[in-house]
């Protein structure tokens, strides 16, 4: 990316909530763990409609990159979402954002082949798996099949990243525990529009439906595999 200035959010987990599920459950995390083989980093909309020179998307481009590295080197699974041409409810969309908007979200995501619909710096391999979401969340069965394939692979464990944090990706990580994953928000590699909207969805996540971790600390657990780390 150059030499431009990276910017990124300025995000916290109150030590309120830290100490609500410490007592909770006796520990700060939920999971201590990451079976590698059982992990799926799963990208979310990380297009050029989002990813802008400057913005918060185009800021969590490297720390996404290290995690799709280590994912694929660990002998996970790296999931690429993109928005889909389509929409579930297309007259619904219309009836709610208005004509202009509606049409403006369904071709946010491109046409053609996933992989030439992506942020250019992120370059899909053959055994990545490429899914396209026709409504906000990736894991709503009405939306992707994404939920079914991960546990066909024996998959646990969903790491989810992008953008934008408070929709797509707050959407998809609330479905995706509800179909029983463990699931983990990256604080460090989604993106919002601002902070207040990043941190009041990483406060909603940690308190009710997954951890929120900082890349570094996900990446060590993929390297130490089953032993616990940063508990």
């Amino acid at each position: 990316m150059g030499d431009l200035v990276l910017k990124q959010h300025d995000w916290h987990i109150e030590p309120r909530e830290y100490a609500r599920q410490e007592e909770r459950r006796g520990r700060r995390f939920a999971y201590e763990r990451l079976t590698p083989t059982r992990t799926a980093l799963v990208v979310i909309d990380m297009i050029p409609f989002f990813v802008t020179p400057g913005s918060y998307a185009a800021g969590i481009v490297p720390n996404i990159l290290a995690l799709v590295e280590t994912v694929r080197n660990s002998g996970g699974l790296v999931v690429w979402v993109v928005p889909a041409p389509r929409q579930t409810y297309p007259g619904l969309a219309r009836e709610f954002y208005g004509e202009t908007v509606a049409e403006v979200f369904r071709t946010s995501g491109g046409e053609g082949p996933i992989v030439a619909r992506l942020y250019r710096e992120f370059l899909p391999e053959p055994q990545d798996l490429m899914i396209e979401k026709t409504s906000y969340s990736a894991f709503h069965p009405e939306s992707a099949p994404l939920a079914p394939l991960l546990k066909s692979r024996g998959i646990d464990t969903a790491l989810v990243v992008g953008t934008l944090t408070n929709v797509c990706c707050e959407s998809s990580i609330r479905d995706a525990f509800a179909s029983g994953f463990r699931t983990v928000m990256l604080a460090d590699a989604n993106a919002a529009r601002r902070d207040i909207d990043h941190n009041a969805s990483l406060h909603t996540i940690y308190r009710s439906f997954g951890d929120v971790r900082a890349t570094e600390e996900v990446i060590a657990m993929l390297l130490h595999g089953d032993e616990p780390v940063f508990s």
